[in-house]
């Protein structure tokens, strides 16, 4: 990829709502540049409103009206004079078509390059660039035709389990296990129908499915220069409907070499394809497998957090910077240390047991404090959780000297939690962080969905 020119931002467009609004306008405040906030209608009275320095309506509460109306955003930007969007992450983050409509506009798209957003988003596609350039996987099919006999005979000679999953989009969605040859035929038409109404195309792929692995993700920063630095890793074990529920830094119980060793491995890849800006690469590991590629979230992380809290980095505003086109040894000019560990939550709006989604007015909304306690949030009390987006409320996040400290104070925090209004998932999250399982390290994909299967 050629280089391009640095940029000088003063203003950023923050195209989310939320949590990941408020984050960015905090970075952009401690980088002394302004941030304009959008709001849809049913957003207007969310509080880090208040925090930016412009707001402005983009539509409707839907978020096709709003959140993803490219035409909206970009119309605010154009009114706001920002020079630059920041896409947060969901709704349009990973969306190449609206990063080469921002940099069209001669604005500065705060992620990668629409290139690496295109190429890496199609996840076929990804894994035939990583596996070319030496990146360990387990086997997987081509896209799949639309037959469903030649579906069943790719499934056969592969050989189950397999996991059939979407070739675009991410976050888990539309992805199923399938164990035989009588559960091919349900599972393509749901995962066909899931794809095609989250992410706008059908188109499926078998991977061969190793079964209770751990979810280690690897976090990076890179320029435009060819230069990049892992910052550790995470460990996203914890998930319900392969949906990320803790997360954790470093990953506990794994051989420091291997990690390192593929951090390594990592680097030289993405600096040898010319990647750029903020990126994570999602794996999945075994003792018996080691690390195998799963794909490249070419976007900041929810749980991004962990990640600041044991480096001491600020990666939002990171992020910023080598959008602008600083070079990697301007934005991290030492080297970085991990220290201590970190344990972060997700709090949901939803019924603890059925998992279903719980909007409504937020009557009290008390977040924790205390040592080593950070939160992450768009509400306060007074506000209301919408069933238009995404129920997530609050990330807790503890630090501390090591995985026992930092699994104690989160708990704690939780605890003092104070939530009216609506229903959240604090009790089955406590009660992953009390397992035993848990506890010792003893991390899975699976381990998420067993504790929520168990009677109260």
């Amino acid at each position: 990829m050629p280089e391009r020119a640095s940029r000088s931002i003063r203003r950023i467009l923050i195209a989310n709502r939320g949590a990941v609004a408020a984050r960015v306008i905090r970075a952009a405040k401690a980088l002394g540049l302004e941030a304009v906030a959008v709001h849809s209608t049913a957003d207007a009275q969310m509080p880090y409103l208040r925090e930016a320095a412009a707001k402005i309506c983009i539509g409707d509460a839907p978020a096709t009206a709003s959140y993803l109306n490219q035409e909206a955003l970009l119309r605010a930007a154009r009114d706001t004079g920002a020079d630059a969007v920041h896409p947060g992450y969901g709704f349009l983050s990973e969306n190449a078509a609206f990063a080469e409509r921002v940099e069209a506009e001669g604005l500065c798209f705060i992620g990668p390059s629409p290139h690496w957003i295109k190429t890496l988003g199609h996840k076929t596609a990804a894994r035939d660039l990583m596996r070319v350039h030496g990146m360990p996987m387990m086997r997987s099919s081509e896209l799949l035709p639309d037959d469903l006999d030649e579906v069943t005979r790719i499934a056969r000679d592969m050989g189950f389990p397999l996991m059939l999953k979407p070739a675009n989009g991410g976050g888990g969605i539309g992805m199923l296990p399938v164990r035989g040859t009588d559960e091919i035929a349900a599972a393509w038409r749901q995962a066909q129908s899931t794809a095609a109404k989250a992410f706008g195309a059908s188109e499926l792929y078998f991977e061969t499915l190793i079964d209770a692995p751990r979810h280690v993700e690897f976090q990076f920063l890179a320029d435009r220069h060819g230069q990049v630095r892992c910052l550790y890793e995470r460990d996203c074990s914890v998930q319900r409907r392969n949906q990320k529920v803790v997360e954790e830094a470093p990953a506990p119980y794994i051989p420091r070499e291997a990690v390192q060793a593929m951090a390594r491995r990592l680097e030289t890849i993405l600096s040898d394809i010319g990647y750029d800006v903020i990126g994570t690469v999602e794996m999945l590991y075994t003792p018996a497998t080691g690390f195998t590629f799963l794909e490249v979230n070419t976007r900041l992380q929810v749980e991004h957090a962990v990640t600041e809290e044991v480096t001491g980095l600020d990666i939002v505003a990171a992020q910023i910077r080598l959008a602008a086109g600083e070079p990697l040894s301007a934005v991290l000019p030492v080297a970085v240390e991990c220290r201590g560990h970190a344990v972060e939550a997700r709090i949901y709006a939803e019924d603890p047991v059925r998992f279903f989604p719980s909007p409504g007015e937020l009557t009290v909304f008390q977040p924790p404090s205390g040592d080593g306690i950070r939160v992450e949030t768009g509400y306060a009390a007074g506000t209301r959780v919408s069933s238009h987006y995404d129920p997530m409320l609050a990330k807790v996040i503890a630090h501390g000297v090591d995985r026992n400290v930092a699994v104690a104070r989160l708990t704690g925090a939780l605890d003092r939690f104070r939530i009216e209004g609506v229903k959240t998932n604090i009790p089955y999250v406590l009660r992953v962080l009390r397992d035993p399982a848990f506890v010792a390290g003893q991390l899975h994909t699976q381990l998420g969905a067993s504790i929520a299967s168990r009677p109260l």
